[in-house]
């Protein structure tokens, strides 16, 4: 690709990449999802995102000075989320700007997200959500579209101060206090309600009241985002009232059908 004019006024380099192509019948993006590189070092992950051959890409990466790059123009489909879905639409690259934080993630020490950073984050997704009218319940994380194959942006991550500042949806976690939790193995109507509750949120799962593998990673990857307290795959009182919390939040006719 031929260098271009950046979207966000706020990118202060273009790199192009040499991995994207078109939308899907023209689709136009209505989502935001995003990533860490994962990698140790941040040249290897833009060289990496830009590389002709790597069949990976994403619309911008910010550095951890609060620097942005843009790789590939929103018009134009980038390839970072993979297999994922949401909300039943399982071509997500065509819906969605993927933004690349530069972070070495969990297999590399998995540091915290400077705050210059969180606010180039932050003000590049302002600027998005308002050219693009995406809503801020779909802004989301990697593990959230893709929850058996992902981890990123992770518990670390400030999901509670972009939300403050109108960029993304969150509701303050309920405490973590005892009780009888739903757990691997358990089969019940109350696992089918968990599922159907997770499923109206976005999230792609089974619906068979068997708290299976599939279910596990699912509760996993929300507790990643929305009740980072402890991350373990478990439904207790606290991720059941946080779920059912956002859920009230959201607005009627954006809930996605549960199956």
């Amino acid at each position: 690709m031929k260098t271009f004019t950046p979207d966000s006024s706020i990118a202060s380099d273009v790199i192009p990449s040499a991995n994207y192509g078109d939308r899907a019948k023209g689709r136009l993006p209505d989502m935001i999802v995003l990533h860490y590189t994962g990698m140790p070092d941040v040249e290897g992950a833009i060289a990496r995102l830009c590389t002709a051959g790597t069949d990976v890409s994403a619309h911008y990466i910010v550095l951890e000075d609060g620097r942005i790059v843009q790789c590939v123009p929103e018009a134009k489909r980038a390839w970072h989320a993979g297999v994922a879905s949401w909300a039943g639409e399982e071509d997500i690259n065509s819906c969605s700007i993927g933004i690349e934080i530069v972070n070495r993630g969990h297999d590399w020490g998995y540091p915290d997200f400077p705050l210059r950073q969180t606010a180039a984050v932050i003000a590049l997704c302002r600027g998005i959500m308002l050219r693009r009218k995406i809503p801020s319940h779909r802004v989301l994380g990697h593990s959230d579209v893709a929850p058996a194959r992902k981890k990123d942006p992770g518990e670390k991550f400030p999901w509670h101060s972009l939300a403050n500042s109108g960029v993304g949806h969150w509701v303050q976690p309920a405490p973590i206090v005892r009780g009888e939790p739903l757990k691997l193995g358990i089969i019940s109507d109350d696992v089918r309600d968990l599922q159907q509750a997770l499923a109206r949120y976005g999230y792609a799962i089974p619906i068979n009241g068997k708290y299976d593998a599939a279910t596990m990673e699912v509760v996993t990857a929300f507790q990643r985002h929305f009740r980072p307290a402890r991350v373990d795959g478990i439904t207790d009182h606290s991720t059941l009232t946080t779920l059912q919390a956002l859920l009230a939040s959201l607005p009627n006719e954006t809930m996605a059908a549960a199956k």
